[in-house]
């Protein structure tokens, strides 16, 4: 793949010099400052990096794949460079930003052209691969493998080779063969051993001549399996247009096996519907009637106790989608406020850095409201500089206007676009007093009544409030008394902020009156104190109660976090899900413990035929077996909707598994309901091993033949793995 050749003046310059090598400096930290040799590979998708040996045991010797890049940051943006800046001036520095949750690698050029080369040809490498169609992107798959094959490179490897490398594949050939085979013939080798008899079987059913599908042909196929409506003929020629790779068959408006596969394993023929993709949802309701993408204690990269904190877990949480982050600020040394855990051994980072980053990543993945959650510890001389900051960094990003004025809702997101709001404790208007006392029943003093340091923390229960900055909160902090209290008393901009116990107490003790004050106020859910390895909780537990900003450690990967960005994913990626018209209606109670109560109460059957398994990862910690490939479908929503069914496991088959087996589900709230597909790696001996998941609401699946693509433990795409179901749902 010499992509250089085709790239003319500068573009190919800077690939050259790429190739050619350059010492970088990496940089970890204001101490940590190693010259290391990069290199682009000649596949100009591999970038390796010749250093110490330490340093390739922590990851930064193993080179870097360009498909796993994420974007190319220049100048000090980063920690780790800003804490140099004084060192290396900021057009010879640049940041490569990885998918998931690996971590940024910060590099210093000897000049700007240098790091420009750099910057440039990444970039570059990066457009180029996502420009690639699906067929080549296999191709290049396969032919990557290959390579790995080939110790001598002579562009050949024999069938020895080739079984070793299949098995790396996770494929299983027993057949002993002579002869060698050269680059294009294992792509061929490898196409036919993986050729998708299911596919080709659903192809003849609906092929009038066992050849090719006739818009017609294909048409009918949409409509009685795709269940696709009006439309569906010229969504049919759509369809030959963009996946048909034969020239002569789109001129005839017929559609060959090739691009018949090409169109079921596309955006369009995956189990997501695209039209949920973008964002679809009423905008102009009122923020209470929203699901708000959050995070807890959001400057932490690791654990609770002694982790790194870092503007760089703000990032990445912006990125994603995040629209609500936390802000724990202390004193700090030279009248400069700091954020961290406090009371833990969590290093500390300037608030106005973390300030300046929010300004900087708000609404770059987002244009709806950022909501700030900030926990003051300060003094009053440290609360006035927190103000200051807060002011002059975000400038007319900041609204400053509280709701006092208005008397029975918030405002919608569509009116607050591109605005941030904090969110904090307030003191009254009337108060004439530069500062003011209010009590301190914030998440760090419920979360000290759980931790285990607890005994050695302080209790006292008021804290002095500085004017200035109160009157920036647009959101109020308040002590949560009861249902019935809030619904007499609270106005709409206040909020209360529950731990993950007090929340699922309230939701077994008094469900529908939990539902009722979320239709009208902000709820906050925190995980709690214990889980000092910033693990989460389950978020639909909270999401059934319409509590809108459940806020989860983003940081840590897992079933919780899978189901949150499982949530968000719709939408256009707002950050904000418009909740269930029966978490909304003020009038009619639901009891999520109870859904069959419901007026309108209609269950559905959900049906999954798990058909097949395509090129699924092997086990990193188990690169000698092949996997024994299992499929497990997961139902999260009201209680009676949480259910969990299997397929049986498939012995030393990770390449192309057959299943065909069918799980049926009774959904009682569809609306409500979240699936999640985990493929995992059976082992009898002990715990099974993961291998990947996709999850997505109920309400966003397409019926009938469809693809579910798997993405990694971290929530990254794990092409070109996936599974092969049929889906039917009908009523009860």
């Amino acid at each position: 793949m010499a992509i250089s050749r085709s790239l003319a003046g500068e573009q190919g310059q800077n690939l050259e010099a790429m190739k050619a090598g350059m010492f970088l400096r990496k940089v970890k930290s204001r101490m940590w400052k190693r010259l290391r040799h990069y290199k682009l590979q000649e596949d100009c998708k591999t970038i390796t990096c010749q250093g110490s040996r330490l340093d390739m045991r922590e990851g930064g010797g193993g080179g870097v794949s360009i498909s796993d890049v994420e974007a190319v940051r220049e100048g000090h943006q980063s920690e780790a460079l800003l804490n140099v800046a004084d060192d290396f001036p900021a057009d010879h520095c640049f940041t490569l930003v990885f998918r998931g949750r690996r971590g940024n690698l910060d590099l210093v050029a000897d000049s700007a052209k240098e790091a420009q080369a750099w910057i440039q040809g990444i970039r570059v490498l990066m457009e180029n691969m996502e420009n690639m169609d699906e067929s080549t992107k296999l191709d290049q798959w396969i032919s990557d493998w290959f390579l790995k094959a080939d110790l001598n490179k002579d562009g050949r490897i024999n069938f020895k080779e080739a079984k070793k490398l299949l098995k790396m594949m996770n494929v299983d050939m027993n057949e002993e063969h002579s002869g060698t085979l050269e680059d294009q013939e294992f792509v061929e080798f490898y196409k036919m051993l993986t050729e998708r008899t299911e596919v080709l079987d659903l192809f003849q059913d609906y092929s009038s001549d066992g050849q090719s599908l006739s818009q017609c042909d294909l048409e009918e196929f949409l409509r009685e399996e795709q269940l696709e409506g009006e439309g569906s003929y010229e969504h049919a020629l759509q369809l030959i247009d963009c996946y048909e790779p034969s020239d002569t068959a789109r001129k005839n408006h017929s559609m060959s096996v090739d691009g018949f596969l090409m169109y079921l394993t596309s955006p369009e023929g995956s189990i997501f519907n695209l039209e949920r993709q973008g964002l679809f949802q009423d905008m102009s309701q009122p923020l209470a009637h929203y699901y708000i993408s959050s995070s807890h204690n959001t400057y932490l990269m690791e654990d609770q106790l002694k982790g790194p904190s870092s503007v760089e877990a703000y990032i990445q949480a912006l990125k994603r989608g995040c629209r609500c982050v936390e802000v724990d600020c202390w004193n700090g040394s030279n009248g400069e406020p700091v954020v961290y855990h406090g009371h833990t051994l969590t290093s500390k980072i300037l608030l106005k850095d973390v300030i300046a980053t929010i300004a900087n990543y708000a609404f770059k993945a987002s244009e709806y409201p950022l909501i700030v959650s900030i926990e003051n510890h300060c003094s009053i001389e440290q609360q006035e500089v927190m103000a200051r900051y807060f002011r002059d960094i975000l400038g007319d990003m900041l609204l400053t206007n509280t709701v006092e004025g208005v008397s029975s809702e918030l405002p919608s997101p569509e009116a607050l676009k591109r605005k941030i709001l904090l969110k904090g404790k307030k003191i009254g208007k009337e108060s004439e007093s530069p500062t003011g006392e209010v009590s301190d029943e914030d998440e760090a003093a419920e979360m000290n009544k759980d931790s285990p340091a607890s005994e050695s923390l302080p209790t006292d229960s008021k804290q002095n409030l500085c004017k200035k900055l109160s009157d920036l909160m647009f959101c109020k902090s308040i002590h949560f008394h009861s249902f019935e209290h809030s619904r007499m008393s609270a106005k709409p901009n206040e909020m209360s902020s529950f731990s993950e116990s007090k929340a699922r107490k309230y939701s077994k003790e008094a469900g529908s009156d939990f539902v009722l004050h979320n239709t009208r106020q902000l709820t906050r859910v925190y995980p709690s104190g214990m889980r000092t390895d910033s693990s989460n909780y389950c978020p639909v537990d909270m999401w059934n109660m319409g509590c809108q900003i459940v806020a989860l450690n983003f940081q840590t990967a897992g079933m919780e976090m899978d189901l949150n960005d499982g949530l968000f994913t719709q939408n256009g990626y707002s950050g904000y899900i418009l909740k269930s018209e029966i978490l909304r209606k003020k009038e009619r109670l639901f009891d999520p413990e109870n859904p069959e109560e419901r007026e309108d109460y209609h269950p559905l059957l959900f049906s999954v035929k798990v058909i097949s398994g395509q090129q699924l990862p092997k086990v990193k910690q188990k690169d000698w077996s092949i996997v024994d490939p299992l499929v497990r479908v997961e139902i999260y929503g009201v209680p009676l909707d949480q259910v969990k069914q299997e397929t049986k496991y498939i012995d030393n088959n990770g390449f192309n598994p057959h299943w065909n087996e069918t799980l049926q589900f009774k959904i009682h709230t569809p609306e409500l309901a979240l699936v999640r597909f985990v493929v995992e790696d059976y082992d009898k001996a002990s715990r099974n091993d993961f291998i990947g998941q996709y999850t997505l609401p109920f309400t966003c699946i397409q019926p009938g033949y469809r693809h579910v693509h798997l993405l990694s433990k971290d929530g990254t795409s794990i092409h070109p793995s996936s599974i092969y179901v049929h889906i039917k749902i009908t009523e009860l």
